[in-house]
């Protein structure tokens, strides 16, 4: 079999690639991009960086510009360029064509003022309100990270927002876990890597220690047995803390299961399924009023930005865990008592009846005309800041975040004192609607629409669409070449000799409409396959060729 051969495809093969190739790309591009939002005002939309237009500075004293541009113009304007997906922001208006954009990468999808046509749009004038933070730049959560989705790990968590950076908040930035309660990403990430093999951690010594007393107060026999927490050993309280699952724990056996891919939460975070929506420490200082809901109803207490309260309070989760569960087993050592006295008793004499329930003695005891009740004084309603419960001491010192759960908009005050202050952030008010584009049609019904479907159905469907005329004579232009690559094809096919992209090349540069061409061509197929003929050592297999 010739290399050619191996690597041949037939055309039905080629086809069923490009429709795999083209529902992939459907998956990771469901939506149309043949349209820019920008005239559609500010929208809370997807956006993207372009790193290729507007790159990051190499320091805080270069000029820098920011920009973002649309999920259409992501793909149509800067499908070729280095792009940070920035996912949702509010009030923004796309960028592409706009002065914030170098002249040279132009919007593709807008209809150009001075010329009247779609495309080659630039110089226009950027919105006002558009808001901009480190985000545009790579840069993510306070510890100012660059995002590489290719190394990064963990879930990073998106702050609802309650102002911009110049205003003192984030911006709607993303934040990993455990810069919010006050780690650094280096010292997480020593707290739960694994040392390797061979080697002692202060972490494991330190629970080495905590096991040897733990084996010495288990030889006094019937004593109870005491759990021994050690300050010291910041592993064992990451395994512990919320987050954690099954992957991260250490088998009963002594064999470690297969890491998890993401990290613990860190211990003072909360568990994901906790909460809907977070206020970083940035936003909750910036907007003081609000730290008034931070433990009541809908809001979970402050996850504050201090790793020593943090580690302090994953201490307390554990001790607590430990106290519940004894307290269960013993509670049910007593039920199963109390249940056993109590089934050794005979049962107890029924209460005497009240008169009441004699039915002639209910309709006598009922006068015909009851006093009427005196009307309490009407109470004026307070309102819900007024119920709230008093912040814990260390929220009035230490900076902290605030998780809000999914109804935490039930509970908020709307006294004339505290309206004004959320009616600055309609978020806090109701629901935010997300503006996505049109979402691209499958492959079946793809092809009644410009831009989507795969290029074989909008090919038919081109086909379909065209007037009589032009369709008859499309008609028989395919015949025409159908013939013609046939009659190429036949000797490769009689020969079992695989086509060759140099020899579609070149009898597609012969292909003038003559006949020498066709002879040419044949003429070449017919000595590469004397040639095979005579270089075979035996063996006369042969393979056929599809088309």
């Amino acid at each position: 079999m010739s290399q050619a051969s191996e690597s041949s495809q037939t055309a039905a093969d080629f086809i069923k690639e490009q429709l795999s190739l083209e529902a992939e790309a459907r998956e990771a591009l469901p939506y149309q991009f043949d349209t820019c939002t920008r005239d559609l005002g500010p929208l809370r939309q997807s956006l993207y960086a372009c790193l290729t237009c507007n790159p990051a500075p190499a320091s805080s004293a270069q000029q820098y510009t920011p920009a973002g541009v649309c999920y259409s113009c992501s793909i149509s304007c800067h499908g070729e360029h280095t792009l940070v997906e920035l996912f949702n922001k509010r009030n923004f208006i796309c960028d592409c064509g706009t002065t914030r954009i170098p002249d040279m990468t132009p919007c593709t999808l807008r209809i150009n003022a001075k010329t009247g046509l779609k495309g080659e749009v630039t110089g226009e004038e950027p919105a006002k309100t558009n808001k901009y933070n480190h985000n545009f730049q790579n840069k993510f959560c306070g510890c100012g990270q660059e995002y590489d989705p290719h190394e990064e790990k963990g879930t990073m968590f998106q702050c609802l927002g309650l102002g911009s950076c110049d205003e003192g908040g984030c911006g709607e930035d993303w934040w990993h876990p455990e810069c919010i309660v006050g780690f650094t990403r280096e010292e997480y990430s020593k707290m739960i890597e694994k040392p390797e093999a061979g080697l002692k951690s202060s972490t494991n010594e330190a629970m080495d220690v905590d096991k040897a007393a733990e084996g010495d107060n288990k030889t006094n026999g019937n004593e109870a047995e005491t759990v021994s927490l050690n300050n010291t050993a910041i592993a064992n309280i990451v395994t512990n803390s919320n987050g954690v699952d099954g992957n991260d724990i250490t088998a009963a056996g002594g064999e470690d299961e297969e890491d998890d891919d993401d990290p613990p939460l860190p211990p003072g975070f909360p568990e994901e399924d906790d909460f809907d929506h977070f206020l970083c420490y940035k936003c909750v200082a910036a907007n003081p009023w609000i730290k008034k809901y931070a433990g009541s109803t809908g809001f979970l207490p402050p996850v504050y930005y201090d790793k020593a309260i943090a580690l302090s309070h994953s201490e307390k989760v554990t001790i607590a865990a430990l106290e519940n569960d004894s307290k269960k087993r013993k509670a049910s050592d007593e039920d199963e008592d109390e249940q056993q006295t109590t089934s050794n008793l005979a049962a107890p004499v029924p209460a005497k009846r009240q008169k009441s329930e004699d039915p002639s003695g209910t309709l006598s005891s009922i006068p015909e005309d009851p006093p009427a009740l005196p009307t309490p004084p009407k109470k004026t309603k307070e309102p819900k800041h007024a119920s709230l419960p008093a912040l814990p001491e260390p929220a009035l010192t230490t900076r902290f975040s605030l998780f809000l759960k999914p109804d935490f908009r039930d509970h908020l005050c709307h006294c004339d004192t505290c309206y004004p202050q959320l009616k600055l952030h309609p978020q806090l008010l109701e629901e935010e609607e997300t503006y996505e584009p049109p979402v691209s049609e499958d492959g079946d019904q793809g092809a009644q629409s410009v831009g989507t479907g795969s290029i074989l159905d909008r090919g038919e469907a081109a086909f379909n669409n065209m007037d009589r005329v032009r369709a008859i004579q499309g008609a028989m232009a395919y015949a025409h070449i159908r013939d013609k690559v046939s009659a190429f094809l036949k000797p490769f096919a009689e020969s079992g000799q695989a086509v060759g992209a140099e020899d579609v090349k070149a009898y597609f540069e012969k292909l003038r409409g003559d006949a020498q061409g066709i002879e040419d061509a044949a003429g070449g197929a017919k000595a590469s396959r004397d040639n095979e003929d005579r270089g075979a050592s035996g063996g006369g297999g042969k393979e056929q060729s599809g088309y």
